[in-house]
């Protein structure tokens, strides 16, 4: 689940973003939607807690955030939510089963090879556990990424821009893996997007509309349209 009430941010030396309150439960589906630019992936490092509001309250899996200190939001975080990112941050010099396994390393813990395992059959990629990621494509290494996501069983699961460089087809694959992975999970999902194929995959998911408006995000000249649609 995810709340959060009066929620803001401010870029150093600008105005503040000032986003519409959520209240998301448990398992439910949420899409942000909006031009690059607009906002969608500070509300998502926000709800990661990557980034700490400037004003107001968020609240995540049942955890304030605003009452953690660095380290141990740093613990909730693996423990609770799955990124999938934009840019995915594969690491080069390593497999598709390494790159998994630094998840574990990342949070002291020892490699669960038999998670590992799960979630490489779960998303096909058995096969493809000793390759490195310049020999994937570019949905196999988005599947390595959601694979990554999805090990530690994550509360919450957000991704940014899923789609953004996927023909129709891999597009409707990844779609698919998505929402297969947050319902394994039981994770609650949030889709950040500006791409109507989103929209129309999840017709019934609550929606929160970002619109630009003159300036720089970082200047503060950015701000959400002040709407939630179930």
């Amino acid at each position: 689940m995810i709340e959060t009430q009066d929620l803001g941010y401010q870029y150093p030396g600008g105005g503040v973003l000032r986003f519409p309150d959520v209240r998301l439960p448990q398992g439910g589906t949420l899409l942000l939607r909006g031009p690059s630019g607009s906002g969608k992936s500070t509300w998502l490092a926000l709800a990661a807690g990557l980034r700490r509001p400037s004003c107001g309250e968020i609240i995540v899996a049942g955890q304030a955030l605003s009452g953690l200190t660095p380290r141990a939001l740093d613990a909730w975080r693996g423990a609770q939510v799955g990124v999938l990112p934009q840019r995915l941050h594969l690491s080069a010099a390593l497999s598709v089963r390494e790159n998994l396994a630094l998840v574990y390393w990342a949070a002291g813990l020892p490699s669960d090879e038999a998670a590992i395992d799960a979630a490489l059959a779960a998303l096909g990629l058995s096969a493809l556990a000793a390759r490195l990621p310049r020999e994937l494509s570019v949905g196999q290494a988005q599947r390595v990424a959601l694979a990554r996501a999805m090990l530690r069983r994550p509360r919450v699961l957000l991704a940014d821009e899923p789609t953004a460089s996927l023909d129709d087809a891999a597009c409707a694959e990844a779609l698919g893996q998505l929402a297969a992975t947050a319902q394994r999970c039981g994770a609650t999902l949030v889709i950040a997007t500006h791409d109507a194929r989103v929209h129309a995959a999840w017709p019934d998911a609550r929606v929160l509309s970002f619109a630009p408006v003159s300036g720089d995000v970082a200047s503060g000249g950015f701000a959400p349209v002040q709407r939630e649609a179930a």
